[in-house]
């Protein structure tokens, strides 16, 4: 940007862009600002759409609410802002929410915080243990038009138990694809997610499991690698952490009691042992 043979054209999720008289497609990132009753709570980057779920969702999973709130453009109108109805449930106080679109709120704190706001889960019914091969199918079944159109973009996938894809959501930032779907969740009153799993395209982070740990998932499955924070955070909140979930495979690192079978499982030390 900034050649004069260069142009850009947003088109919803994407971007046009022209050099040379070819054009190629690339994901749209843009700053949204979150604020409650007027005052701004929150900066982060995101791909635009499905503001008003990516607003609400990150607020249920700081804490700060725990059910689908008012939310809508602000009276002003003010582009990429959205506007949500207080109060809030706890005061946010001074910490910083901006996040970039590859890390959102993370650290000791959270850590801390979510123990706080979210009970360890059970492994009591409704959620049956689930087969090994359905689960590492997930990946495959995510609708991702926009990685497919780009190849620069996160989703994350609700599914129901038998592998019924619920909501699926797309965005270039990890956080804010997941986000988007617990909000979705949130309206549509599915919270907390029980007897549901969630489902990403990349690598699992410790800011995934505590927003899937907040919502009452019991199952979180991602294609890439999780974190040694998340692991962490994932056992200690009774989370069935699942990575490397491709082509039928995947590894297990934390609560493998709600999983049947597998070529992986977990040790009694809870090391990854070769099943």
């Amino acid at each position: 940007m900034g050649d004069d043979d260069e142009r850009v054209r947003v088109r919803g999720m994407h971007a046009a862009v022209e050099r040379d008289g070819e054009e190629d497609l690339v994901a749209v990132e843009e700053p949204l600002e979150i604020r409650v009753d007027g005052a701004p709570l929150s900066v982060t980057m995101r791909t635009p759409g499905d503001d008003e779920h990516l607003a609400a969702g990150f607020l249920f999973g700081e804490g700060l609410i725990d059910r689908w709130p008012e939310v809508g453009p602000p009276a002003d109108l003010a582009v990429n802002a959205v506007e949500v109805r207080g109060p809030l449930l706890r005061d946010p106080g001074a910490r910083s929410f901006y996040t970039t679109s590859s890390c959102g709120v993370c650290g000791k704190g959270a850590l801390e915080q979510v123990a706080v706001d979210a009970p360890a889960l059970a492994l009591d019914p409704p959620l049956p243990v689930l087969a090994r091969d359905l689960l590492a199918s997930l990946p495959d079944r995510l609708v991702q038009p926009e990685f497919a159109r780009t190849g620069g973009i996160h989703a994350t996938g609700l599914f129901a138990a038998d592998g019924t894809l619920l909501c699926v959501r797309e965005d270039v930032g990890r956080h804010n694809a997941i986000d988007k779907v617990i909000g979705w969740a949130l309206e549509q009153g599915l919270v907390p997610l029980r007897d549901r799993v969630l489902c990403v395209s990349g690598r699992l982070s410790f800011e995934l499991v505590q927003k899937a740990v907040v919502a009452g998932a019991p199952v979180l499955v991602g294609v890439g690698a999780p974190t040694s924070l998340a692991i962490e955070l994932a056992r200690d909140r009774g989370l069935t952490l699942c990575g490397f979930a491709r082509r039928g495979r995947m590894n297990v690192y934390s609560v493998p009691q709600r999983v049947a079978g597998g070529p992986s499982t977990l040790g009694q030390d809870g090391d990854m042992t070769p099943g």
